[in-house]
């Protein structure tokens, strides 16, 4: 399916490897990373759609032990 709204995320949080499905309207490098955050615990999602939430950024989530992120259609 080239559109495809289900994606696969791939991560290591702490040199464990993780993975999981997430439906979304698109996928990019930025968005990979902010679900992977949320998926290990560090990133927030606001509790309502209006509430902005900080995110993390690249070099915050690797400082804290997230890496290898890497997405793909599923």
């Amino acid at each position: 399916m080239p559109n495809s709204n289900h994606f696969r995320i791939d991560y290591l949080i702490h040199g464990s490897y993780k993975t999981f499905y997430i439906h979304s309207a698109a996928m990019d490098k930025n968005e990979a990373w902010h679900w992977a955050t949320v998926d290990a615990g560090i990133g927030q999602i606001p509790k309502y759609r209006s509430d902005k939430v900080p995110r993390l950024t690249q070099r915050q989530a690797q400082a804290l032990g997230l890496t290898h992120v890497e997405w793909n259609a599923a």
